[in-house]
């Protein structure tokens, strides 16, 4: 609920801060008072537009701050939670417009847009009347509306209402993936040719994962043949070339030297050693190399085998543009998409078997929910018709359309419209497009009484809703307000005494002309709590007259007393309960 206002140098108001309670306020002055000031002043903090005429004259600039009590919302505290602005349960809304033009919103002391100022605005105050917040005109709005009643007085239509929309984010689900997977159909199945015929070139290679350094080392060996034998045979001739005196009969004859130096001087014994060992290694080496020798021969088919085996590798990695020894990674990751791709039709199959049971059972759920809303529709208009016409308007009509949509809704598949006619002979329209800003005001009221104890908007402001009534009439509207109030915070700006008489808290709004200077003037708007004699007083202005008199002033007291005696002696109902209490909705089709 909105528990404090603070306004600074907007319009006429200089500056001025209030403190709200719980159950109903009214707003009273005398005409031209800018009793809508405050409501103005409430709505820029809101987010409405800033009008010329904002900044008060003279002034810099012009800033409104509210601060509303959120403890009991807990889609509010989530909805600041989510946007990082929570303060431990504290929402305090500030609102500057400088007279330059710019415009800055505050959310517990942290800037924000003001889209974000009107989106937590909106589940926070409710203005009905001739003002912006005409929320009702909103056929989303409308749909809420008749929802919440049907919620309050079913909880079945509540489970119904979850599940279609349960329902229809599982067909969007499947829906979205059938469309990708359709949409990517022709071009999967080019990549799925082209990858077929990838995969068996990969195949039919077989490359191993070592098989290409063991191809160019036996190239290299194959393309350097003659080189090799010619090396290989001087090597060994060097080694064991008997006529010309090799390497091991130098070695032998070196060794035996040295091993007789040894017998003289044992220090030897480690060279002498060494020696031998070599003349050992010689013969293996030489014997090692015999061996090659006689196992090298010319292979020109082999190497030609193995110059294609090559040619063929690399270009195969030339035509995927990677290293060769990737090749066989490839092949792996191709054929692990050539099977994805192979399973793709089945994946199509199977989604559009789920798009098909998901849209049924939609519908399903769908047509329940249309069945009991239709139950509810009936049961909102007729009681919306009857507050109607106990609201001054006796030829007044009330109808809820469900109009079917072609397309799928979280909500289901009716558009829920508002109809209505005031005059009697004439057909019913659109609620916007029939009833004036006074009526509206008076079919919000009329629709808020029965919707009270399911709706969440804590605080709703009636403007002028009292407009063209007088007498029995505005004493209904005055009850059906202080009715409201015991569910939600009510503040109303009404020219009625009767009305004004059943307030909890009763706010008059002045406006008076103040000595700025000797050559100049400025008027001054104010709005301060009344004591119980200016109440007295004030009904009494508004009973009429041109002088208030004893009797006047009698007549106010009286009012003022009666009022509060009935409403005591019928505080769990009004006189309207027909449409307070409960209206069944019956089963749910």
């Amino acid at each position: 609920m909105l528990q404090h206002i603070h306004i600074h140098h907007f319009a006429i108001v200089d500056k001025l801060a209030l403190d709200f309670q719980n159950g109903m306020t009214v707003l009273t002055g005398e005409t031209g008072a800018g009793k809508s000031i405050l409501l103005d002043a409430l709505g820029l903090a809101l987010g409405d537009r800033a009008e010329s005429g904002t900044i008060r004259a003279n002034a810099e600039r012009a800033e409104v701050s509210a601060e509303f009590d959120i403890n009991t919302l807990p889609a509010v505290l989530a909805w600041l939670n989510e946007h990082e602005l929570d303060d431990d349960g504290h929402c305090l809304i500030r609102r500057t417009v400088s007279k330059d033009g710019r415009s800055r919103g505050y959310i517990n002391g942290r800037p924000v847009s003001m889209h974000s100022l009107r989106e937590l605005g909106e589940q926070l105050v409710d203005i009905h009347g001739q003002h912006a917040h005409q929320s009702l005109l909103k056929r989303g709005v409308q749909r809420q509306t008749l929802d919440a009643f049907a919620s309050s007085h079913d909880k079945k239509y509540t489970k119904l209402l979850d599940n279609t929309s349960q329902c229809f984010r599982q067909w969007q689900k499947f829906t979205t993936e059938l469309t990708q997977l359709q949409a990517s159909r022709e071009q999967r199945d080019d990549r799925l040719e082209l990858l077929q015929y990838q995969v068996e070139e990969l195949r039919v290679l077989n490359l191993a994962t070592d098989e290409l350094a063991e191809l160019e080392s036996e190239h290299t060996r194959l393309a350097n043949l003659n080189q090799l034998r010619e090396g290989g045979e001087s090597i060994l001739a060097g080694l064991s070339n008997e006529q010309s005196g090799s390497i091991i009969d130098g070695l032998d004859h070196l060794g035996a030297e040295l091993n007789q130096l040894q017998a003289t001087d044992p220090a030897l014994t480690n060279a002498s050693e060494t020696l031998q060992g070599a003349a050992i290694q010689a013969r293996e080496a030489a014997s090692e190399l015999r061996d090659y020798l006689d196992g090298l021969s010319l292979d020109p088919e082999r190497l030609q085998t193995v110059d294609e085996r090559l040619a063929l590798i690399h270009e195969l990695a030339r035509k995927h543009h990677l290293p060769p020894a990737e090749l066989p990674s490839l092949l792996e990751q191709q054929e692990n998409e050539l099977t994805s791709l192979q399973n793709a039709s089945i994946q199509l199959d199977e989604v559009a078997s789920a798009v098909a049971t998901a849209e049924k059972n939609y519908h399903i759920s769908a047509k329940k929910l249309g069945s009991a809303r239709r139950h509810a529709a009936k049961k909102l208009g007729k009681a919306v018709t009857d507050n109607m016409h106990q609201l001054g308007m006796p030829h007044g009509v009330f109808d809820i359309t469900l109009d079917p949509l072609e397309t799928f809704t979280a909500n289901g598949l009716e558009r829920v419209e508002f109809y209505v006619t005031t005059n009697p002979g004439q057909p019913v329209q659109p609620l916007g497009k029939v009833a004036s800003g006074g009526e509206l005001a008076r079919i919000s009221l009329a629709i808020q009484v029965i919707a009270a104890g399911s709706g969440k908007i804590p605080t709703l402001i009636f403007d002028e809703v009292d407009v063209g009534i007088g007498g029995g009439i505005a004493e209904v509207v005055g009850r059906l307000l202080r009715n409201l109030s015991e569910h939600r915070q009510v503040l109303c700006v009404t020219h009625q005494p009767q009305v004004a008489s059943l307030a909890h808290q009763h706010l008059q709004v002045s406006k008076q002309a103040r000595q700025v200077n000797k050559q100049k003037q400025e008027t001054v708007a104010d709005v301060s709590p009344i004591s119980e004699q200016a109440r007295v007083n004030e009904i009494a202005r508004m009973l009429g007259g041109l002088e208030i008199t004893e009797q006047t002033l009698s007549h106010a007291r009286e009012m003022i007393e009666r009022g509060q005696q009935t409403l005591n002696q019928e505080r769990a109902r009004s006189l309207t309960t027909t449409f307070q209490e409960p209206v069944g909705l019956g089963e749910s089709q």
